[in-house]
């Protein structure tokens, strides 16, 4: 059986924001949309998950779908679920949240503790309905983007659209000083490029996704402005992210809270392999 996509469902905008894209995602996809609703047990139960039905069966008529109501917390519940799950969907913000806040608590919380890919679903209308045909993922000095960027080709393919491989670099501070240069360029002899560090990173997924239209952008730096530049022009923005050492969950670093509350569309973050 297909392993579904999962999105959480509260009633907020926010959260049938994210039904609209998760819809249009497992269809893209072939694999079935489930609907999830968590509620403490003495909480009534309204028709979230109706209404969310209706929303998503109206936007993608051709959808497979189910649904549940869980009495659990919500972060705890989609994490649960997200162990069998081809990804979690979330929306920016939900119902209890305060307001001005940039991320909701529960999509941070998934997206710091989940197992498989999470996508928090940001961004104005243009950003969610696939207008610049462009996926952008962040790739990592070292070995450890082969999952994200595994993932964005992916989308790219299924999206017939180009992926943008986008790799931020910065020179050490006191690094150019006359007395620790020859100590740098020493290290920097045995370090690769910037320009091979994405290449390294695309060789492999780039087999697989053969027909796949990559463009490679190598920029000196900070990763996190980087990345915000490259999504505004976006449909999705993918990063990954480390899992923590002898802990569930992941590290998701400063770079990645700053995207997940800034990214201008929806973002969609990769635990690494």
């Amino acid at each position: 059986m297909t392993i579904p996509l999962v999105v959480g469902v509260d009633g907020s905008e926010a959260s049938l924001e994210a039904v609209d894209w998760a819809a249009d995602e497992a269809v893209r996809h072939g694999v079935p949309l489930h609907l999830l609703h968590a509620a403490p047990r003495d909480h009534e139960v309204s028709d979230v998950i109706g209404h969310a039905s209706e929303r998503a069966v109206k936007g993608a008529p051709t959808v497979r779908l189910s649904s549940e109501v869980l009495h659990d917390d919500a972060a705890s519940a989609l994490v649960d679920k997200g162990r069998n799950a081809f990804a979690l969907v979330l929306g920016s913000r939900g119902l209890g949240d305060l307001a001005g806040m940039l991320l909701g608590s529960v999509s941070l919380a998934v997206a710091a503790r989940s197992d498989c890919p999470v996508v928090v679903v940001r961004g104005a209308a243009e950003h969610r309905n696939d207008r610049f045909e462009s996926v952008v993922v962040g790739v990592e000095e070292g070995e450890g983007s082969g999952t994200a960027v595994q993932f964005a080709l992916r989308e790219a393919q299924v999206r017939r659209c180009r992926l943008v491989a986008v790799h931020a670099w910065s020179t050490p501070l006191g690094a150019l000083t006359p007395a620790q240069a020859p100590s740098w360029y020493a290290l920097e002899a045995h370090r690769r490029s910037p320009a091979q560090v994405l290449d390294d990173a695309l060789r492999t997924p780039e087999e697989q996704y053969h027909d796949a239209q990559v463009s490679r952008r190598v920029i000196e730096g900070p990763a996190r402005q980087a990345l915000l530049e490259a999504a505004s022009e976006a449909d999705l923005l993918v990063v990954g992210a480390r899992r923590r050492q002898g802990h569930l969950g992941l590290q998701l670093g400063l770079t990645n809270h700053a995207l997940l509350h800034h990214a201008p569309c929806p973002i969609a973050v990769v635990p690494r392999i």
